[in-house]
């Protein structure tokens, strides 16, 4: 015998973008300090903006998908989305990096101001495509 679990509630779209922003600005954390502690290592910078967006991807995910979409374990076709919408996001983001460090002036805080640019045009497409197609019910 299985015993079925109704689907929680959705939140509406205010309350979704709330949780979408606070858990947004704890995965930046992580995102942006991965990155600057990879550069201080000296890693390459591309390298250590693609495994810092990995590590603050995986964590936004992981909360927005049980805080913030409340959604239950997902099958194929929600996996298969996640991939597709990060593997997208991914090209974006680190795109969008290497775009602003050669464009943007040499100046204090270049670095995190193209970091800055390339996470937020990443997260509005993110936020969309999470709640119109990967979470949608």
């Amino acid at each position: 015998m299985t015993a079925t679990h109704p689907a929680p509630a959705r939140l509406g779209l205010v309350a979704q973008l709330s949780r979408f922003v606070a858990i947004g600005a704890l995965s930046a954390l992580v995102d942006f300090g991965a990155y600057h502690g990879l550069l201080a290592l000296d890693v390459w910078v591309h390298a250590a903006k693609a495994i810092s967006f990995i590590l603050g991807t995986t964590t936004a995910y992981v909360l927005n998908r049980r805080f913030t979409f409340a959604a239950s374990e997902g099958g194929r076709g929600r996996f298969a989305g996640f991939v597709l919408l990060y593997g997208t996001t991914f090209v974006i983001n680190i795109g969008m990096n290497a775009l602003m460090l050669a464009v943007l002036p040499q100046m204090a805080f270049r670095v995190s101001l193209a970091w800055v640019i390339a996470q937020g045009t990443a997260t509005a497409i993110n936020f969309v495509m999470l709640r119109t197609v990967v979470f949608r019910r």
